[in-house]
């Protein structure tokens, strides 16, 4: 536990809701919060109302595709924020069968509180850009290209239609090709080039 820290706060961020709990330094059980919109300025506001202050609260939620614009957003804002790696988190066996929001968020709190959460490191927007671009390489592929090559036809309209598809996996292998160059040249400055 650390000393500075009063209140560790767990969040099970969705799309459409955020179900909040805290574990106060020193108390037995955490409470819930409640579930609010996924608006990070609502969540200030009502961590603030029950008396969670920035200073003393370390706030924690699952890597998934929520992705990192909270954490981002609530380190901005002063909060201490980390994202911790699901696969990490030990549950029950019955907390692995029933899996609630309400349930999550408190989980989250008070293994925080216990000190069992290992963080992620949280790439920065530039890493975050060139591995979507690294995606989107890979996403573009040439195996499209292999299996039509080993398709035959007997019918014109066949194989016009098998043109087309060819036409179509060109057109495909020349947007990796310029997907290639840009990460190229965008990994010749990025901080992670000696790795790539």
């Amino acid at each position: 536990m650390k000393e500075n820290i009063s209140s560790y706060i767990g969040l099970d961020i969705h799309k459409d809701t955020v179900a909040i709990a805290v574990a106060d330094a020193g108390r037995s059980a955490p409470r819930f919060i409640g579930t609010i919109n996924p608006a990070p300025s609502e969540l200030c506001k009502t961590l603030r109302r029950n008396r969670c202050s920035p200073e003393r609260s370390l706030l924690v939620y699952e890597a998934g595709p929520c992705g990192y614009g909270w954490v981002r957003y609530l380190r901005k804002q002063g909060w201490s924020c980390d994202v911790v790696a699901p696969s990490r988190i030990t549950r029950k066996p019955a907390e692995k069968r029933i899996k609630t929001d309400r349930r999550d968020a408190l989980l989250l709190a008070r293994e925080s509180r216990a000190g069992n959460l290992s963080s992620i490191v949280v790439p920065d927007e530039r890493d975050e850009a060139i591995r979507d671009l690294a995606r989107a390489r890979e996403d573009v592929s040439a195996a499209h290209e292999r299996h039509l090559s080993t398709i035959r036809f007997e019918h014109p309209a066949q194989e016009l239609a098998f043109n087309e598809y060819r036409l179509a996996c060109k057109e495909a292998d020349e947007r990796l090709e310029r997907i290639t160059a840009g990460l190229r040249e965008f990994c010749q400055a990025w901080r992670m080039n000696p790795v790539v």
